[in-house]
């Protein structure tokens, strides 16, 4: 049992507006056709470089469920050395990467300017929107040490 205290538990309106920001930027997305799995993967890569477990979990599941493929998540990490993305996905997820990493870097001009090229500009908008949300609820998952469960109908790893 973790010492932490839950704070979407604890302070449950303020965990609600979040969870309708993410409501809002899947609708919005749905309505000018942004794909859900390149949604899942901006979730996917933050919460990477964020070492969050709980949101990996919650979000790789989700990818699967969309229609995303164990490989690509496998090999996400390594998105720039792989041609298993598309052009708007890459630009999608530098883009991430940098929102993510802002404190650290600075606002990448460089990232930002491939991102104009190769989304539109509500693209560019919602894919920074989702990126924000995820480091939030990443945020909201590490300071509360949300446990990850085993989900069923997955296969333990043998103890060895």
């Amino acid at each position: 049992m973790s010492d932490r205290v839950f704070i979407d538990k604890q302070t449950p309106s303020v965990f609600k507006a979040l969870t309708s920001t993410a409501t809002e930027i899947r609708s919005r997305a749905r309505e000018i056709g942004l794909d859900t799995i390149l949604l899942e993967l901006v979730n996917v890569r933050a919460s990477q470089l964020n070492a969050c477990t709980f949101c990996l979990d919650r979000h790789t599941h989700l990818a699967l469920e969309a229609g995303e493929t164990a490989q690509r998540l496998a090999v996400l990490p390594g998105w720039r050395d792989t041609e298993l993305f598309t052009s708007r996905e890459q630009s999608a997820l530098e883009l991430t990467e940098a929102v993510t990493l802002v404190a650290q870097q600075g606002p990448d001009d460089d990232a930002y300017a491939r991102a104009r090229s190769s989304l539109t500009d509500d693209e560019v908008s919602l894919v920074t929107w989702a990126a924000i949300t995820i480091n939030a609820f990443n945020r909201v998952s590490l300071m509360s040490k949300h446990p990850v469960r085993h989900r069923p109908g997955t296969a333990n790893r043998p103890e060895t």
